[in-house]
């Protein structure tokens, strides 16, 4: 499955789209030594971007019979609790709690193969057409406009 957005970072990381529906999303990603801590688990920091990432997700997952709106969101707020080191293969599974016209109010918890529970995590999340001072344009290197 496909990301709606192409996210630089998100593909840097490495991280697998395995649903998005229904006001949910669930996301796997490979731990590797490179995106590890100096005891050689998951750096906190990927397993906080895997929930992030999969929080925001569920967030925008079309409602059945709905389709995606396009619409982005920025995180406002995040609160992780971590449970036990990440190894080998991480999902994330998220879900809308609440959402009004501009918020959505969302949970997650990471996951190892065997099941269990690694980190969880809530988070608030605006809805944005845009970004306010306009985003900025990645151009290629070697590019010109």
């Amino acid at each position: 499955m496909e990301f709606p957005r192409q996210i630089p970072f998100v593909k840097t990381l490495g991280f697998e789209l395995l649903k998005f529906e229904g006001g949910e999303a669930e996301i796997a990603v490979e731990v590797r030594d490179e995106l590890c801590n100096s005891w050689m688990v998951a750096h906190g920091g990927l397993t906080m971007t895997l929930l992030d990432v999969a929080m925001a997700h569920a967030a925008r997952a079309p409602q059945p019979g709905s389709e995606p709106t396009g619409q982005g969101v920025v995180t406002i707020e995040m609160k992780t609790s971590f449970m036990r080191p990440g190894l080998g293969r991480m999902v994330a599974k998220a879900k809308l709690v609440h959402g009004t016209a501009s918020l959505a109010f969302c949970e997650g918890s990471v996951f190892d193969e065997k099941g269990a529970l690694l980190a969880q995590a809530t988070g608030t999340f605006k809805y944005l057409n845009g970004l306010p001072a306009g985003g900025r344009r990645i151009q290629k290197p070697g590019a010109s406009d």
